[in-house]
């Protein structure tokens, strides 16, 4: 981990708000209570083998100043399929920390430093967190969704810059999803959502361009590495899972 120190659990929680409550209302002045709230939140810090070693706030993990001290963190992307294969978009909400308004995969968060989210073993705790936040996000109904259905594919160790004071360094878990679902969005969290053939996706991404991002930098990542090679094999994904590999891609150019 370098030079980074997990010090978060030394910090004062007045501290910790008062700090939060100054940078959003100067430096992110698009966040809402709810999402300066949010960046409260104690995060799994790890090692680059995806070790625990620590936990730090949500908002400290996504600082570059951090990020360069080698601040490390859990995170999970969930990739949603109706059974016509049709894959879930949202669109995140303006008052999001990181890539306020832009489209990414169908639900992505990171799980929490409690025991019950860092259970390791089939990464049932990473499955609890994803189910948890599918219904926090999505409105999915808590029974349409069991932690079976969430298949724990693989893991993607990335570092992308977003902005110069922001930045995501982070291992992704990639969970996948096929089932058909109700959705009752929360608006505070989701600004739209969209299902989208393939075809349909590559068009959306081929009409973004640098100075006008449509889709979170992750999700970039998710659809090189990974979407596009498994959309044509969803009827059978467990080619494809490798739970004990955690993938490298430092940046999306």
């Amino acid at each position: 981990m370098g030079a980074y120190a997990c010090v978060a659990k030394s910090c004062s929680l007045g501290k910790v708000v008062l700090e939060l409550t100054t940078m959003s209302q100067g430096t992110w002045p698009h966040l809402d209570k709810y999402q300066t709230k949010r960046l409260e939140e104690m995060l799994i810090v790890v090692d680059e083998n995806d070790q625990v070693i620590g936990t730090e706030s949500k908002m400290n993990c996504h600082l570059n100043k951090n990020i360069e001290k080698g601040l490390l963190h859990r995170g999970f992307s969930v990739v949603l399929f109706s059974t016509e294969n049709k894959l879930l978009l949202q669109q995140r909400a303006e008052t999001k920390f990181t890539y306020p308004g832009c489209f990414s995969d169908s639900c992505s968060s990171h799980p929490l430093y409690e025991p019950l989210e860092m259970e390791e073993s089939h990464a049932i705790g990473m499955k609890r967190a994803a189910k948890q936040r599918l219904h926090a996000e999505l409105g999915i109904p808590q029974e349409q969704i069991s932690l079976d259905d969430i298949l724990f594919v693989t893991r993607l160790h990335y570092k992308l810059p977003i902005t110069e004071l922001l930045g995501e360094h982070e291992i992704g878990y990639l969970l996948f999803v096929r089932k058909d679902v109700t959705l009752n969005p929360d608006p505070k969290e989701i600004k739209d959502h969209i299902y989208v053939t393939k075809e349909e996706l590559k068009n959306l991404l081929e009409q973004e361009t640098k100075d006008k991002p449509k889709f979170t930098g992750w999700f970039h990542l998710i659809a090189k590495f990974f979407l596009f090679n498994i959309w044509d094999n969803l009827h059978d994904l467990n080619l494809f899972v490798e739970p004990d590999k955690i993938h490298r891609a430092e940046k999306h150019v």
